[in-house]
Parts: structure tokens; sequence; C-alpha cells
């Protein structure tokens, strides 16, 4: 599936019949791979809000997939929550449901240093430099970062690991996996880093030897795993019997490896009062990060 498919699919008149579920994806084969089961169960379900065929439109970014939602040629999108919040912000996308992804519904930004450093807080990482993953990471940037910029530290992005900060920002740069992020910290390139605290218990991800030699200094608030979100102006019917047939899923064997192929999601749930108010936080934070740092 390439991106002059995706292009060609714009171009058609999708009409109201047909349910199109969106992806942010770097790998769209993949990512293909992983969608189209769950679609393929919730699609017959649909039939009496007139729903009878679903389709699947990667992106390449959320500001692509922020267009695709205003223009209505997407109308679900699978998520993290930092960046559903920009869709949200961007496009008017909403919050339908929590996905809770291999048990998980919560998780949290980790910062972590060598137990060696004599940093002990935030407020000691100015002049240092701070490992983040990617500028879609919940966890590993927008988290951190609202932690951060919250705590009324100045920051400002490094052009590599051997680059310094200013003595008064705190520097961060991006090292893609967290695989990189340990090594960076354990090798002293950088001084900190941030994983979420699912990753800091993978070894595949902190390995082990590693780890012993670190020590945690910060943990973010908890957020949502991961949501689904519709766009904004999807018909009440649809949107109403898309959240029953997703909250329903867990319940039914027959959606059991669908869901599974669905990032690892075990349930889908309510958003509920203090989702909402870590979610609003995240929102903000969002903004936040974008004005200041972007």
């Amino acid at each position: 599936m390439s991106w002059s498919l995706q292009a060609q699919t714009l171009d058609t008149d999708e009409g109201d019949h047909v349910l199109v579920l969106g992806r942010i994806s770097d790998d769209p084969r993949a990512h293909y791979e992983q969608l189209k089961p769950l679609l393929d169960y919730v699609i017959p379900r649909m039939r009496d809000v007139g729903i009878s065929e679903g389709r699947i439109l990667m992106a390449r970014d959320a500001q692509q997939m922020a267009s695709y939602l205003r223009r209505g040629r997407v109308d679900w999108v699978t998520e993290t929550a930092g960046t559903a919040m920009r869709l949200q912000d961007r496009a008017g996308a909403k919050p339908l449901l929590l996905t809770e992804r291999g048990g998980v519904s919560r998780y949290h930004g980790l910062f972590f240093v060598r137990r060696d450093s004599r940093i002990q807080t935030l407020k000691d990482l100015p002049g240092h430099a701070v490992a983040f993953q990617n500028t879609a990471s919940t966890s590993a940037y927008f988290a951190p970062s609202v932690s951060l910029l919250d705590n009324g530290l100045k920051m400002e992005i490094l052009l590599s690991p051997m680059d310094r900060p200013s003595p008064d920002s705190v520097g961060y740069v991006f090292a893609r996996s967290e695989v990189n992020i340990g090594t960076w910290v354990h090798k002293r390139l950088v001084d900190a880093g941030v994983v979420s605290n699912l990753d800091w218990d993978n070894p595949l991800r902190i390995p082990s030897a590693f780890k012993r030699d670190f020590r945690i200094i910060h943990r973010t608030p908890d957020y949502p795993r991961a949501l689904e979100m519709v766009r904004g102006d999807m018909p009440a019917k649809v949107e109403q019997r898309l959240r029953e047939v997703l909250l329903q899923a867990s319940q039914d064997p027959q959606a059991k490896q669908a869901l599974d192929q669905f990032f690892r999601t075990t349930r889908f749930l309510p958003v509920d009062a203090a989702s909402q108010q870590s979610l609003d936080h995240l929102r903000q934070g969002v903004g936040m990060v974008r004005e200041k740092l972007e």
C-alpha cells in the first residue's frame, strides 16, 4: 500500500454507507494488517445504522490526519493520548472510548538518570540534556515536556546528543527508540532520559544491565494508554452504534483475534471522569508544547 494509493482513495466519494478507519503510519502495510480484522468485525454490526462497507486510510503524520478528519475522509482513528489531543485541537475530533492494550489502560513517563548523577529532581535539569523518543510519543515527549513546562523550566532542542544547552534551559534530543534512550544515558551522552513505565519494566527496551545503574527522579501523571477518536461531525446514531460494538467486543469470542491484532487491545472502556480530567490537562499541555517548542 503506497501513499499514491492513499491519495487516489481521497478522490472517491465515500458515501454515508462507508466507515473509514484511519491511522497515522510510517509502515502502512503492517498497520493495514493490524487494523483490517477489527474493521471486518465491526462493519457487519453497523448495518442497522446504514454502514455496509469499511475502508482504511493511512496518513503520514498528525497534520495530514487532521486534514482527513476535517474533510470527513476519515471517521474513526486509533491513537495514543498525546496525538489524540492534537487531533482534537486541530480537527475537532472527539474521544469515543479508552483503549486498554495488553491489560493496561493508563501509563506514565519516567525521568531517569545514572545512579552517580547529581541530578535529584526536575529543578536540577537546566544546563543538562534529556533524551526523548520522538514527537509522537505521549509518555516520552508530550507528558515529560508538560511536566517540565509546568515546573517553569525553559526547554531548547539540541542538534545532537553531543550538543549542550544553555545553563538556564533543559536541552532535549530525540533518540527514536527506548533502547537508544537507555544507551545514551548509560554512556553519558545525555544526562537523563524518559520512557514509559511499561518500557522501564521491559528488559527488551531497558536492558537489566543498564537499569541497575539508573534511578528514577520523576514520574509524570498517569494518562490513558490509547484512545479511539471519531470525527466531530459523525452522525450521532453511527457514533453511538460504534461505541456499543466496541464496548461489547471484549465479551465476544468472535472478536478475540481481531482485538489482539489491533495493537494487543484487551478491551475498550468508557471515558470516565478521571480520564477526562487527565486528558483535559494533557490537551492544555500539548497546546503549550506546540506554542513553546514547535
